[in-house]
């Protein structure tokens, strides 16, 4: 497919030819739902932690007689059903990751991208360079696009001015090609690839 290419001032830059093998498959609900759910999987701390009846500290002394004081038996304090004992199956620490294969996460990449691509939310930009790494000047560029929630995936790097430019913008990330994933692009309205980046994708996902 065609798509024009604009400047950062939305001057029109020519076109370019969007590969369909990437920008035009129909996407599915499934496959973009198992990529999201191993992305943030993967990313979860897993730090919470509740101590377990051997690592609360009491002593292990009978609180009291087991017969005679109308209570129930009871050996030490440690256990689930006094306050501050200890938790029966807690959480522990541990990795919430989980396996999805290469195939399925190269699969998920190009349906985010053609989802993007098929509600018409992929602008192509010629190149995301400024001049002076100056907040005003990126937020006046992306006005002229009317562009507000915005991800921009540049090509093998990204230019220093630019991306320092968009570090004071609420939501805008800026990302090269290689960090390029399916949770940042569906989370955001637009996606903008500059030339550089459309190439660099086509070369990863091809």
């Amino acid at each position: 497919m065609k798509t024009s290419v604009v400047t950062l001032d939305a001057g029109a830059a020519g076109e370019i030819e969007l590969d369909d093998a990437i920008f035009g498959l129909e996407p599915r609900a499934d496959i973009l739902h198992r990529v999201v759910r191993w992305q943030l999987a993967k990313r979860q701390a897993g730090t919470h932690k509740t101590k377990s009846r051997g690592e609360v500290s009491y002593s292990t002394k009978k609180i009291y007689r087991q017969k005679g004081t109308g209570g129930a038996r009871h050996g030490d304090k440690a256990v689930s059903q006094f306050r501050h004992g200890g938790t029966v199956k807690g959480p522990v620490v541990r990795s919430h990751a989980h396996e999805l294969t290469k195939k399925v996460r190269k699969l998920g990449l190009k349906m985010a991208l053609s989802a993007k691509a098929r509600d018409g939310k992929i602008v192509v930009l010629d190149k995301a360079e400024l001049d002076e790494g100056k907040t005003k000047a990126l937020k006046a560029g992306l006005e002229k696009l009317g562009l507000k929630r915005v991800l921009v995936l540049d090509g093998a790097s990204v230019q220093e001015n630019f991306s320092r430019a968009a570090r004071n913008i609420a939501d805008v990330d800026v990302l090269p090609t290689a960090g390029a994933n399916v949770y940042d692009i569906l989370r955001r309205d637009t996606l903008v690839l500059t030339k550089a980046g459309v190439e660099a994708l086509e070369a990863r996902l091809k």
